[in-house]
Order: C-alpha cells, then structure tokens, then sequence
C-alpha cells in the first residue's frame, strides 16, 4: 500500500494539518516545527473517519496479517482503533498513559492476553514516545506487539531511532514528505515557505535556534 495523497489532501483541507513556516509552532517536547497537526479533528468527518478506519484495516491486513488483537493509545488512538476492530472483525483494547490509580489499578481496559498478536494504533507520531509506552505495556501484559500503525509521521531521525530500540515496526498511513507534496501541489503553500518546510525534514533539531 503507498503511502497516501489523499489521507494528506484531507488533513489540509480540515485543517488538521497547519503549515506556517515563517512563525513556527512549539510543540510540547519543545521542538520547533513549521507544522502542527491535530488530527483529532478527523473524528468530526464521518466520511473521512470511516475512510481513515478503512485504509488503516488495508494497512495492516497488509504487513500484519497475523494480528489478532487491535489497540488503541488512548485518547486520540481508540476511535480509530475501533473502527479498525468493526472492519477486521476483531478484538479490541485500549492503553492508558498510566495504570488507574484505584480499583485493579489497570492500564489496558479490553482483551489483552499472554501470547495476543497485538498491532497498536494512534492518530499521530512525532517522537514515537506515547506509542512505545503503550506498548511497552501491552508487551509487559505478556502478549506480542506484532506492530504499531498510525495515520500521520513526521519522519523525525529521533522517533526513528525510538522505534528501531524498542524493536518495533511502524507503518502509516502518510508522512511528512507526502504532506508538504501535497501543500505545495495544491499551493497551500509559497515556493520560499517550500524552501523552508524542506529545510526543517533535513535539519529539524536546528530549527529555531
């Protein structure tokens, strides 16, 4: 499965993508980025939401057939984790940041058992930090993390090398290179801010400082 156009185009178009390379966004890890995503937004678009669930059930019937289990990273991961459970006709849990601090003090509500094939979903990764938590969990739970998918990367060297430790595979959906194609296709963008949005995938641990 390529890597889409389409899924980029609509996360423009419903702003779930902002491209503003001349006053650069701050994300919480403190990077300094040309780019904010929240693709949180998607949820609010029914065709685009089912679309998304879809492509993420072809995603990964297609590098991992063997999954028995779907996983959402809460919050931003469950919806479209269930809609990926709904099409596969699977299982079904979801992580937490952090064990509850009552009850059974849980952190995956939903199955998870000693020798699942799992695949975690999550609508965004940036450095790969939420995800690999979650799976670290689902692994300590005793089943197998088979593979992670989402909807969008940056492509960052650092969520890279975050994936390659923990031993883990990612697929997407689309990524940053495919995005900003799509931006200036569509002139979402100007030929210098291109320069700039460039400049940023090459050297993104220098930008802003």
């Amino acid at each position: 499965m390529e890597v889409s156009k389409n899924i980029a185009s609509e996360l423009l178009d419903i702003k779930a993508v902002t491209l503003n390379p001349k006053s650069p966004f701050v994300w919480a890890s403190g990077i300094h980025a040309p780019i904010y995503t929240d693709n949180r937004l998607t949820i609010a678009y029914p065709k685009f939401r089912q679309q998304i669930a879809k492509d993420l059930a072809d995603l990964i019937k297609e590098n991992y057939p063997e999954v028995e289990v779907i996983s959402g990273v809460a919050t931003a991961g469950i919806p479209h984790s269930t809609g990926v459970a709904n099409i596969l006709n699977l299982p079904l849990n979801y992580v937490r940041a952090q064990p509850k601090d009552h009850g059974k003090k849980g952190q995956i509500e939903g199955r998870c058992k000693k020798g699942d094939k799992v695949v975690l979903i999550d609508d965004l990764i940036s450095t790969g930090g939420s995800i690999l938590k979650a799976v670290h969990a689902v692994r300590e739970a005793g089943a197998e993390v088979i593979g992670t998918a989402a909807i969008f990367s940056y492509n960052l060297p650092e969520s890279t090398k975050n994936f390659a430790d923990a031993d883990t595979k990612l697929v997407t959906l689309t990524n940053y290179p495919t995005m900003i194609e799509v931006a200036q296709e569509q002139n979402y963008v100007e030929v210098e801010d291109m320069e700039l949005l460039k400049q940023w995938y090459k050297e993104p641990e220098s930008w802003g400082k």
